[in-house]
């Protein structure tokens, strides 16, 4: 639909009266990055980026025009078994990157916004991205002509489409892969390609002490497991691994409960699991995050709760956000 289209259709104030009548939900953001200039790290981190212009112009649009509500008190009203707030969004951050730190919260803190950050324990510990920036960087980098995956399939690199095919064959495999061999296999793949991401002034994501500003700052820090895999598409002891051990690291650093959980959703369906979110239960989550798309409502299973991608615009971000409380799909 064309712009000027759905500027028309807001305008009219037609998506707000239709939801009216729908049931109160939730919309839950997905983000992961905030940058003065999102074209530095496009290598790295390719479309996961938000200009710090836009986040800024989106949160000021949620502070005026919708309810920002903490995950905590979403929570507490999934508890309840009553009605979501009209227009209720909630924040969250994926991974951890320290702009999240540094650019994100200082807006989010002016416009009274709370947010959960999810964070990749292992990327905190070793001071490195996930691995899917390492992997997109080599790929987009190279000056290789080939490279061999895992089946001892060959992948023409001549051109960017190529490139981006044999990156996202890469992210089948290594998103199957958990702790150990999961750094063995990336490594292996910037060895062959000759390419790895270069040392950065500063790491690219956040510190402990960071983490525990953000909960000083009424923020929430929860687990996006240890190692960033498929939780779906791993055993069930690496998976209780991920959660158990990423869930005991941040909170003997952070001194307090870390009671919330991300499912990172890096290549492959499905990402979850109904044995996940038992997984998760067992070992004292309360909220468990997915990429799967849609409004939190009243009844759901706090445990695998979906998740709205924003635009990178305030308004295609207003669009998606009456859409969905109108009962569109986005």
């Amino acid at each position: 639909m064309r712009d000027w289209t759905k500027k028309a259709i807001l305008a009219s104030g037609a998506l707000r009266f239709v939801g009216n009548f729908q049931s109160p939900g939730a919309a839950v953001l997905m983000y992961h990055s905030v940058l003065p200039d999102p074209s530095q790290q496009s290598d790295s981190l390719g479309g996961i980026v938000h200009s710090e212009i836009a986040f800024r112009a989106q949160m000021e649009m949620l502070a005026r025009d919708y309810r920002p509500l903490s995950l905590d008190d979403a929570l507490q009203h999934l508890r309840d078994g009553g009605n979501l707030p009209k227009r209720s969004v909630v924040v969250t951050f994926d991974d951890g990157y320290a702009d999240n730190h540094e650019f994100a919260m200082p807006i989010l803190n002016q416009f009274g916004v709370p947010a959960t950050f999810y964070v990749t324990v292992d990327c905190i510990e070793n001071r490195r991205p996930p691995w899917p920036s390492r992997l997109r960087f080599a790929f987009r980098r190279t000056r290789a002509e080939l490279w061999t995956d895992i089946l001892a399939k060959s992948w023409v690199l001549s051109d960017p489409e190529s490139r981006e095919a044999a990156f996202l064959a890469a992210c089948d495999s290594c998103c199957q892969l958990s702790g150990a061999a999961q750094e063995e296999f990336v490594r292996g793949v910037e060895q062959e390609l000759k390419t790895c991401l270069p040392e950065q002034q500063g790491s690219p994501m956040m510190t402990f002490d960071q983490l525990r500003e953000l909960t000083r700052r009424g923020h929430i820090v929860g687990s996006h497991t240890m190692t960033h895999p498929n939780m779906a598409q791993i055993s069930m002891d690496e998976a209780h691994r991920e959660l158990a051990e990423s869930k005991h690291v941040l909170e003997s650093r952070l001194g307090s409960p870390v009671k919330h959980f991300a499912y990172p959703c890096p290549a492959l369906s499905p990402h979850w699991t109904e044995r996940t979110v038992e997984q998760c239960r067992a070992l004292g989550y309360e909220t468990g995050v997915t990429t799967n798309s849609g409004l939190t409502r009243s009844g759901d299973n706090p445990l695998c709760l979906k998740r709205l991608r924003p635009t990178k615009t305030a308004e295609g971000l207003r669009w998606n956000l009456e859409s969905a409380f109108a009962g569109r799909t986005v």
